[in-house]
């Protein structure tokens, strides 16, 4: 009997075993289930974002790719522009070039010279009718007392006959194959000499010397340093010097004409004429420093503004300061004054009786 009722207990306790393991079982089921689960959903998760950093790398890689093929395309255009440009100028320069070449292969060397003259006169005529209809311009024809004479003297009066502006000209050219190569300064001291003996206001040497000097190839050279008063130019800049020139002369042609007035009524005008050529020679030397003096101007301008003001504000303290001294003499007294001083109080005191 206790053996049956051992087993039975041993049998029940092996069921509630049983049953307690089978729960344990379950319930790590449910937590294997669920770690599968979570496991799952991280996995997704992480597929997601991997995804979305993939599909966002992909897309910084696609614009950069399309900026840069941009960038490429732009220069490619920006490049086949400029080259586009420096052959249709090179172009031009070859065919200048090669035009000189040919012109000056087909002309003796007096030709070479005079050719330079046929242009400049040629250039002139285009515009003279409507640029400077009361202007003359022709060749040097008269012999200077050293045997010399320039290439063409330009002229211009007002309707009074008053002169606006005088030019001499000297045209220079020489072939490429000449072995002894001038240079612009050799004709410098003739020309002046000319310009002086025929009472020109302006000296100008229009030049193909020098061909490969990027001094003379800047445009219109002053070298008035050298020689008063003028110019070394290229041919295609001939008429430019003349309607500068000719800008700067008008402006001083209301006292030209003042002279001449003057002339005319038999006064005695040597001081005005001294003046007058002052002026003439200060407003050649303005012209060209006006726009470097007209800031310094602004500037010392400004300064003066600086100093009137520091002026105001000192004359403003001195005015406050004023003030006060005078209220103090307002609050002065006989009394005030004597009150340390036991004499001038006797005195006043006796004045008093």
């Amino acid at each position: 009997q206790e053996i049956i009722t051992l087993k039975s207990q041993l049998d029940n306790l092996n069921s509630v075993k049983k049953l307690e393991l089978k729960q344990a079982l379950a319930e790590k089921d449910k937590e294997l289930v669920d770690l599968n689960n979570q496991i799952e959903r991280l996995s997704l998760e992480n597929k997601t974002s991997l995804v979305e950093a993939v599909a966002s790398v992909e897309k910084e890689r696609d614009d950069a790719k399309a900026k840069l093929a941009l960038q490429e395309k732009e220069a490619e255009l920006s490049l086949a522009s400029v080259k586009s440009d420096y052959e249709a100028q090179l172009k031009a320069a070859n065919e200048q070039v090669e035009f000189y070449k040919n012109f000056k292969a087909q002309q003796s060397t007096k030709a070479i010279g005079e050719s330079l003259e046929v242009y400049a006169e040629t250039e002139f005529n285009k515009v003279r009718a409507y640029a400077f209809p009361n202007a003359t311009f022709g060749k040097d024809n008269e012999v200077s007392s050293r045997g010399s004479k320039g290439d063409f003297i330009y002229r211009e009066t007002d309707e009074n006959g008053v002169e606006i502006l005088s030019i001499m000209f000297e045209m220079k050219n020489e072939a490429d194959e000449t072995k002894t190569k001038h240079k612009n300064k050799d004709f410098y001291k003739e020309l002046d000499k000319d310009r002086r003996e025929k009472n020109c206001e302006y000296a100008v040497l229009v030049t193909m010397l020098e061909i490969d000097n990027d001094y003379f190839n800047t445009g219109i050279v002053d070298v008035s340093h050298e020689y008063e008063k003028m110019y070394v130019v290229r041919p295609q800049y001939f008429i430019q010097l003349i309607g500068i020139l000719r800008n700067a002369a008008l402006n001083s042609l209301k006292y030209k004409q003042e002279l001449a007035l003057v002339r005319e009524q038999n006064i005695d005008i040597t001081h005005f004429e001294d003046d007058l050529e002052t002026f003439k020679n200060a407003f050649a030397k303005n012209y060209n420093s006006a726009s470097n003096n007209f800031k310094k101007a602004i500037d010392e301008i400004d300064k003066s503004i600086r100093r009137m003001e520091e002026v105001k504000r000192f004359l403003t303290t001195s005015e406050n300061q004023l003030r006060l001294a005078n209220n103090k003499l307002d609050d002065v007294s006989v009394k005030k004054l004597t009150r340390k001083n036991p004499t001038m109080r006797a005195k006043f005191e006796a004045l008093k009786d």
